[in-house]
């Protein structure tokens, strides 16, 4: 496999933009701003960057900051190249330099933001080296665990490379009942952490509603297991992404449930259905989280 030069990758990376717009650079000791606060009553509200999909990585990073939310899990579609190949992103995967990625990191320290999480969708047709180089690049990015739109039966090569990289990885859910090699029912889940140590639930609560199963009663006897949530709203029976509270999802029990049992997982919040504007409906999203919290 021929390797990525520094300037292939450059025009590669982020939607061609050039590197050193993307990644300048900084000093190890930058001074990292104060603290984005988005934490109600002890539950920390987070935001999916794919949130911010309709904007390149500096930009998300602004916007975030400006929502007002402190704590982030990074969606790889943030930092990997657009429109290109299956074997051109693969490529890309197993060159992308290691240091770019430390200095993502730094953007999110100036910027105040907690860069809790990397989401990295590790499937079947991954190579074992593909599946490795998720965890050096979430390591250089300092998150503390990954997420995965993943398949069921990877979960247990998934598991090896979380073992020696001692890092947890949550399963992402969607509502694929037609195909029993998805994330989408609690079932899939329990087949996938059987005989496994480091694999465990992203749970995403809007999805898990749509395909009519109850994220409530599954938080309650799974909630050592999940390390983190997403929270969306969405109607019953496969129905759309909908505004927060017009839906069937139980958006306000499940973070009260984060409340009242005093239990660590970020909330985090992914922003799918329609809206004129991003930062604008972001902003309804958290102040109905923040409403449900301290009301």
């Amino acid at each position: 496999m021929t390797k990525l030069t520094r300037r292939e990758w450059s025009k590669l990376a982020l939607g061609s933009i050039a590197a050193a717009t993307v990644f300048p650079a900084v000093s190890l000791g930058a001074q990292k701003s104060k603290r984005v606060d988005s934490r109600f009553n002890g539950v920390q509200i987070g935001a999916q960057s794919y949130s911010f999909r309709d904007r390149p990585l500096d930009e998300m990073i602004k916007a975030m900051a400006e929502v007002g939310v402190g704590s982030c899990e990074l969606w790889a579609g943030h930092l990997e190249p657009k429109k290109v190949s299956r074997e051109e992103l693969r490529r890309w995967r197993l060159d992308a330099p290691v240091g770019e990625m430390k200095a993502v990191r730094e953007k999110f320290d100036r910027a105040g933001i907690d860069l809790y999480a990397f989401n990295y969708s590790m499937r079947d047709d991954f190579t074992d080296e593909e599946l490795e180089r998720g965890f050096v690049i979430a390591r250089a990015l300092g998150a503390k665990v990954m997420t995965s739109s993943s398949n069921v039966s990877t979960a247990k090569r998934i598991d090896t490379f979380a073992r020696k990289h001692r890092m947890r990885v949550g399963m992402h859910n969607h509502d694929n009942l037609k195909n029993p090699n998805e994330f989408a029912t609690p079932d899939s889940f329990m087949r996938a952490m059987e005989g496994t140590r480091n694999v465990v639930i992203n749970l995403d609560i809007g999805h898990f509603t749509a395909a009519n199963f109850d994220p409530v009663d599954f938080l309650r006897k799974h909630h050592d297991k999940i390390v983190t949530l997403h929270i969306k709203d969405r109607k019953r029976d496969h129905g759309d992404n909908v505004p927060f509270g017009e839906g069937d999802t139980p958006i306000k029990p499940v973070l009260a449930l984060l409340r009242d049992n005093k239990w660590s997982i970020p909330a985090n919040i992914e922003y799918e259905y329609k809206g004129a504007d991003t930062i604008a409906e972001m902003r309804r999203c958290v102040e109905y989280c923040k409403q449900a919290l301290t009301t």
